[in-house]
C-alpha cells in the first residue's frame, strides 16, 4: 500500500503532465494543477519546491524511459559496428512514439506533454526539456554525423533538428490533417495507427537524411 506522501507526489505529477500538455507551462496556473490533483501549494513546494521544478520532475519522469531505450539501443548498434542512418533514425524514433504505443489513455498524455513541451514558447523551459535529453541526443547527432560523411556537421544538425521537431508534433497530436488530406486517405497514412506512423516518418526521414541534405 503506498504511503500518503507517495500518493500526493504521483498525483500532482500525473496531473501536471496533463496539465502542462494540454495548456503549456504559462498557460497551466499552479492553483489549477492543486486543484485537479485534490492538493495545496504547501504539497507542491514540499515535494518539490516550485512550479518550475514539479516541470522538471514531471519532464524527468517521462523521459527517463525513452532516454534509457534510446541509450541501449545506440550502445548496441555502436557495438555492433557502424550503423547505417536508418538504423540510428529507427533507434531514435521508435522509443518516441512507444509513448503513444502505450494502452490506454496514459500513454496519449505522456506523448503529448513532452511534444508540447518540447515546443514551449519560454526559452528557459525549452532548455529545461533539453537538460533531460541532451545527454543521449548529442550522441545520435554525433552518431549520425559520421554515418553521413557526404554531409557536411551543420546540413545534417539541421536534418536532426527537423527530425526533432517532426517527432513532437507527432507526439503533442499537433499535428493533424487538413480537409484535402483527409479526402485523399490520411488512414493510410497512419494516423491513426501509431506503429505505421513510426514506419511512415521513419521512411520519411531516411529519405530525407540520405537524399535531402546539401553536400
Amino acid at each position: 500500500m503506498e504511503t500518503p506522501v507517495e500518493t500526493t507526489r504521483e498525483r500532482l505529477l500525473n496531473v501536471a503532465e496533463q496539465r502542462f500538455g494540454e495548456g503549456g507551462y504559462e498557460g497551466t496556473s499552479l492553483r489549477a494543477i492543486t486543484v485537479a490533483a485534490a492538493a495545496n501549494i504547501a504539497a507542491v513546494n514540499y515535494h518539490f519546491g516550485s512550479k518550475e521544478a514539479l516541470l522538471r520532475a514531471a519532464v524527468g519522469r517521462a523521459m527517463a524511459p525513452v532516454n534509457t531505450e534510446r541509450r541501449r539501443r545506440l550502445d548496441q548498434l555502436e557495438a555492433a559496428g557502424s550503423p547505417t542512418p536508418e538504423d540510428l533514425i529507427r533507434a531514435f524514433i521508435e522509443p518516441g512514439l512507444e509513448l503513444v504505443l502505450r494502452r490506454g489513455e496514459r500513454g496519449a498524455v505522456v506523448a503529448r506533454f513532452i511534444g508540447r513541451i518540447a515546443f514551449d514558447p519560454s526559452r528557459r523551459i525549452r532548455e529545461l526539456y533539453a537538460a533531460e535529453s541532451e545527454p543521449v541526443e548529442s550522441r545520435y547527432l554525433a552518431a549520425l554525423q559520421q554515418a553521413l560523411p557526404h554531409a557536411s556537421p551543420e546540413a545534417v544538425a539541421f536534418g536532426y533538428l527537423n527530425m526533432l521537431g517532426l517527432l513532437a508534433l507527432h507526439q503533442s497530436q499537433a499535428l493533424s490533417p487538413t480537409p484535402s488530406v483527409e479526402k485523399a486517405g490520411a488512414e493510410g497514412l497512419g494516423a491513426d495507427d501509431p506503429g505505421k506512423l513510426a514506419e511512415n516518418l521513419i521512411a520519411f526521414l531516411v529519405a530525407a537524411f540520405n537524399q535531402g541534405l546539401r553536400p
